[in-house]
């Protein structure tokens, strides 16, 4: 059972839970991330490590609740409650290597998994800089902590209200006008965005690292439902990955893949809605809690 420390709203879907885990916080490295069960019986889910703090023994996750398990984690993830449990940190840890300028995007819930990436780059010498997307300013989080590893940040909104208006891919045209000398860009965030930025690199030549969320169950490699097709050949997401060469990902090929089981998650939401429903009805019938 792993204590919630600290936990931080960013918008009505979207939140961090900084969790203690001396050992897990101490092992952690960019890139990696965790497999997460709320309660005895609930769903293993995998999680991006967004932060570490090895002295604090916590690791720090930011969420999104948009299906079962997560809205499930929006309601019962509180300062003071537990995890049942957390394995981890699973995944190879993202090279740092020796480039000297690097730029680092991401895009919606991508945005907390690129701050361990940048910060690393920054602390090794590297001039970095960090492009971010949001549909708007309201949803805009981790600005400060962005600023303070970075020589350069800039916001990408939707509706404009906040930095320049447009998508992350019109952010990194502008920087690599600017900057002809880049030796490679990181981008995490919905796959069809990290297709775009590959997209936008390729005829420059420039090293482009992708980390890719496909279906997981068991994060070690032996389920497999995590493949996806790199340069030809398969590789799995849990075990090879999460990063990858954004020139070489079949991006169509996971985009699909991500799509198989909607019906099967549009159930499980629906019988968990039902089933809270019902025992709020029953807490008010008993005059006990909902």
């Amino acid at each position: 059972m792993h204590q919630i420390k600290k936990r931080e709203d960013f918008s009505d879907i979207t939140f961090s839970i900084e969790v203690e885990h001396p050992l897990l916080a101490k092992a952690a490295q960019p890139g990696q991330f965790v497999i997460v069960r709320t309660h005895q019986t609930g769903e293993r889910i995998p999680l991006t490590i967004a932060d570490y703090d090895r002295e604090k023994g916590t690791i720090t996750m930011v969420i999104q609740a948009v299906g079962k398990t997560t809205r499930e984690m929006q309601a019962m993830c509180r300062p003071g409650a537990h995890l049942a449990g957390i394995a981890g940190p699973l995944g190879m840890p993202s090279h740092i290597g020796q480039a000297r300028k690097v730029v680092c995007i991401g895009g919606g819930l991508g945005v907390a998994p690129t701050y361990p990436q940048l910060r690393a780059h920054k602390l090794n010498g590297a001039y970095v800089i960090g492009i971010v997307g949001f549909r708007s300013r309201n949803l805009v989080f981790w600005e400060d902590r962005f600023r303070a590893f970075t020589d350069e940040y800039l916001v990408c909104t939707d509706d404009g209200s906040a930095g320049i208006r447009g998508l992350v891919t019109d952010g990194l045209r502008e920087v690599i006008s600017r900057h002809p000398d880049i030796d490679e860009v990181i981008a995490i965030g919905p796959p069809v965005m990290m297709k775009f930025c590959s997209d936008v690199t390729r005829p420059f030549g420039i090293r482009t690292t992708v980390s890719l969320n496909p279906i997981m169950v068991d994060g070690t490699g032996m389920c497999g439902g995590c493949r996806v097709t790199v340069a030809g050949q398969m590789k799995l997401g849990c075990v090879d990955g999460p990063d990858f060469d954004g020139h070489q990902v079949d991006f169509d090929e996971l985009i699909n893949r991500l799509g198989r089981y909607k019906e099967d998650e549009r159930l499980a939401m629906e019988r968990w809605l039902r089933h809270r429903d019902h025992c709020r009805l029953v807490g008010q019938a008993t005059g006990g809690a909902s």
